[in-house]
């Protein structure tokens, strides 16, 4: 476990080193600075408050957590693709642009759904299986305390 943990350290900072290099080529870190601080804001005013109330108010029992990954996961595809989908219609140079943007949302958002599902259904699964386990240890001794 130590292991992925350092690994998944590493990746970070080297991803961090990329992007400190690719910084290095603007010119003007205003519209950077500018675009971050939105970003992070957007992220602690709106996203994470509404995951967290939607885990808390939609969802009981032990499937609360991968319902607020996905939720987490849709905001963050939902931001990224932002600019595209509140911009649709035809372009100067339909190069720019050559794919059908708003279907691939909604196409990563169902696969986003399809995944969460399933993980809940198999977290349900486990809880009554567990559940059925310790019934059935508990009938067992019963019979032979008898």
């Amino acid at each position: 476990m130590k292991v992925t943990r350092y690994l998944a350290g590493a990746l970070g900072v080297a991803f961090m080193g990329v992007g400190v290099f690719l910084l290095l080529d603007v010119r003007d870190l205003t519209d950077v600075l500018v675009w971050l601080g939105g970003a992070i804001l957007l992220h602690d005013a709106l996203i994470a408050p509404l995951v967290l109330l939607a885990g808390l108010v939609l969802v009981r029992g032990g499937v609360r957590g991968p319902v607020r990954g996905a939720l987490l996961a849709a905001g963050a595809l939902t931001v990224v693709a932002l600019p595209v989908l509140l911009r649709p219609g035809p372009r100067a140079n339909a190069s720019v642009l050559p794919l059908d943007y708003p279907r691939n949302w909604l196409i990563a958002l169902a696969a986003v759904t399809a995944v969460t599902t399933l993980l809940a259904a198999l977290r349900v699964f486990a809880q009554a299986r567990s559940r059925w386990r310790r019934q059935r240890t508990v009938r067992k001794g019963d019979v032979s305390d008898r």
